[in-house]
């Protein structure tokens, strides 16, 4: 194994021969992907470089500082590659993994429902099988990046005879037809990051489900623990972060000055968190607070609870490494997050006094503390609430007796539960 020194003097000399600001950002990103520093943590076969990370971090913040362009953001590089990496077949491999790489798709979670949040396994949203391929009806919402996906990680009922969580399959679903209909959802931050989606008769060729059909529940689990470690890990990555797929609008843009263009705008408020202890510190030393004792032990307070998300983080994926399932790790995590969000957001109006109702770009930092404040209830929500992550925690780290329930044994068409179609 390289020395850190050694893969960020690797990492720069790659740089030096391939990083060309005249290069279309799809160009860019073919020329990442080929290299292995796109994805340094997927293994080598995938387009990965096997490594740490740690080591990743130390790739992605050279690329950072040679001002270069990192790697798609997004969900199919958080969630999607992960997990068929895991449970895809060589040939899903094959057709999805290099796309999510290279940009060339966006991706988004068909995961939660009006009537199954929390309560996911109680999914409506109904797959019929018609020979090759599966007819999909049915409402999904809360989907992120929704309205720029080219494909989308759908979880869908694909049998009503057996218990709830046996009868749900997971397929990669095109984004780009007529029977599915997305609605962006606009926020009090004045984002539409979220969108909700129908499906009226979509198709899925059958060679797109994911993992076998009726084990779409393990499959889910696998993007579940890895968004709840990725959410609880602060955020990070190379610079630029630039949106993939044909629908953003990216591709063709020249990545010189797509590349100026991230430095300046910055990741946005999730992005942000990794570094809002920092942040945050140089806004106190900017306006001369460093003596106040409550703004002092409360930047302590963030700085410790950063570290120890990260700590976390890096023991969840160890695990992983080590061949074990999902464990309370990205639970402990998410949920750390959720409490980081809400300090940051405290201590910077704090900090900023007066000043903290101002919002847009003649506010102080541009108005990303305020942002963050009207942003902060959304982490103690998606990716599982607060609630479900103790409860997690409860019973698996603690050892506290499940809440009594029938739903698990019963056939999923003899629950009541909403308007369902048997």
């Amino acid at each position: 194994m390289s020395t850190d020194t050694d893969l960020a003097r690797e990492v720069k000399s790659w740089l030096d021969q391939n990083w060309d600001p005249d290069l279309t950002v799809a160009e860019w990103w073919d020329r990442l992907c080929d290299s292995g520093f796109g994805a340094p943590t997927w293994p080598e076969e995938w387009h990965g470089r096997g490594l740490s990370r740690d080591e990743a971090r130390i790739v992605n913040e050279t690329i950072r500082d040679a001002g270069a362009l990192g790697p798609p953001s997004g969900l199919g590089m958080m969630l999607a590659g992960p997990t068929i990496i895991a449970h895809g077949s060589e040939e899903q491999k094959k057709r999805y993994l290099r796309r999510i790489v290279n940009g060339q798709d966006g991706w988004c979670q068909l995961f939660s429902e009006p009537g199954a949040g929390s309560d996911l396994a109680s999914l409506q949203t109904r797959a019929v099988r018609d020979g090759d391929e599966w007819i999909v009806s049915g409402q999904k919402v809360w989907t992120s990046g929704g309205m720029v996906a080219d494909l989308g990680m759908l979880i869908a009922r694909t049998d009503v005879e057996v218990p709830k969580q046996k009868g749900i399959s997971y397929f990669a679903i095109d984004m780009h037809q007529a029977g599915i209909d997305v609605r962006p959802l606009r926020e009090m931050t004045g984002h539409a990051l979220f969108s909700e989606v129908f499906l009226d008769s979509a198709r899925v060729p059958h060679d797109a489900c994911i993992g076998g059909v009726n084990n779409g529940w393990t499959v889910a689990k696998t993007t579940l623990a890895n968004e709840r470690e990725g959410l609880g890990s602060g955020g990070g990555g190379a610079a630029g972060g630039a949106v993939p797929g044909t629908i953003a609008g990216v591709l063709d843009q020249r990545v010189g000055d797509y590349g100026q263009r991230g430095r300046r705008g910055g990741a946005g408020v999730p992005g942000l968190l990794g570094g809002a202890p920092q942040m945050l510190l140089e806004l106190v030393r900017e306006r001369n607070m460093g003596d106040d004792p409550h703004i002092r032990q409360s930047l302590a307070r963030l700085y410790s609870m950063s570290e120890i998300g990260r700590y976390t983080v890096m023991r969840a994926r160890a695990a992983k490494a080590a061949g074990r399932g999902p464990g309370p790790e990205a639970n402990t995590a998410k949920l750390a997050m959720s409490r980081m969000v809400r300090l940051t957001r405290d201590l910077g109006l704090a900090i900023l006094g007066a000043d903290g109702m101002l919002y847009g770009e003649d506010a102080p930092l541009h108005g990303i503390v305020q942002e963050l404040a009207l942003f902060s209830p959304a982490p103690s929500i998606y990716g599982g609430t607060d609630e479900i992550q103790k409860n997690i925690i409860g019973e698996r780290v603690l050892q506290l007796p499940r809440e009594p329930s029938l739903d698990h044994e019963v056939p999923f068409k003899d629950l009541k539960v909403g308007t369902q179609a048997g």
